[in-house]
């Protein structure tokens, strides 16, 4: 005879069972998700093919235990080098940095910087006591050093600071600059049509278009 299964156990102070009170506080610790956002997520789960919902758990595992950072521009990437240093067709002797891989992802989306990039993982904030050892900044500097470091093993002749205009973006790109100039490496930076203060990811495709076309020389 088939054993009838145990209804999952409510958890204390919850009308929801046990399991559910768990997903709704997993949604819950997502940025910009709230208590009722994460209700609805996870009734919507819930509601789903057992199919689907095993479907986002894969996607999950996969994204942890694939994805990683590209040795060499510390891209997000499952392959590495990534696509993008991989690809002969690129400038590999023009490197543009930015602060996030999310920042990337923008100037990649207007198709007009055939280049290769470098992200730093963020700027340097003292207040926050994020310095340049905290940031990739000695592996962009041996990509200069060490053309064998580099995308393709080609020398850099130019870097483009790409960092968001922000007092932080501003004091870490003098910081760069300062440092790449030294190596004898011309130095340039996007124009200033991207505003003062905002972010790269929400400039749309004209603003960083027009960034990329005017980048000024710094030093």
């Amino acid at each position: 005879m088939t054993r009838a299964k145990t209804p999952p156990t409510p958890a204390e102070g919850s009308p929801y069972p046990r399991s559910v009170t768990d997903l709704i506080d997993r949604f819950a610790r997502l940025p910009g998700i709230g208590r009722r956002s994460a209700e609805r997520l996870a009734f919507h789960v819930l509601k789903s093919p057992g199919e689907e919902a095993r479907a986002l758990a894969g996607a999950l595992t996969a994204v942890k235990e694939r994805v990683r950072h590209c040795s060499v521009c510390f891209n997000l990437t499952d392959a590495d080098p990534c696509p993008i240093c991989a690809d002969p067709r690129r400038d590999r002797g023009l490197v543009l940095v930015v602060e996030q891989p999310k920042d990337l992802i923008a100037l990649e989306q207007t198709g007009l910087y055939h280049g290769v990039y470098h992200v730093l993982m963020g700027h340097v904030s003292p207040l926050d006591d994020i310095g340049p050892e905290d940031l990739t900044v000695a592996a962009l500097l041996a990509r200069l050093d060490d053309p064998a470091k580099n995308s393709g093993a080609e020398p850099v002749r130019e870097v483009v600071l790409g960092l968001n205009p922000t007092l932080e973006g501003d004091g870490t790109a003098l910081m760069l600059a300062n440092e790449i100039t030294r190596r004898g490496v011309t130095v340039s930076r996007l124009a200033r049509g991207l505003p003062s203060g905002s972010q790269l990811e929400y400039a749309n495709k004209a603003v960083l278009a027009d960034a990329i076309a005017g980048r000024q020389p710094m030093g």
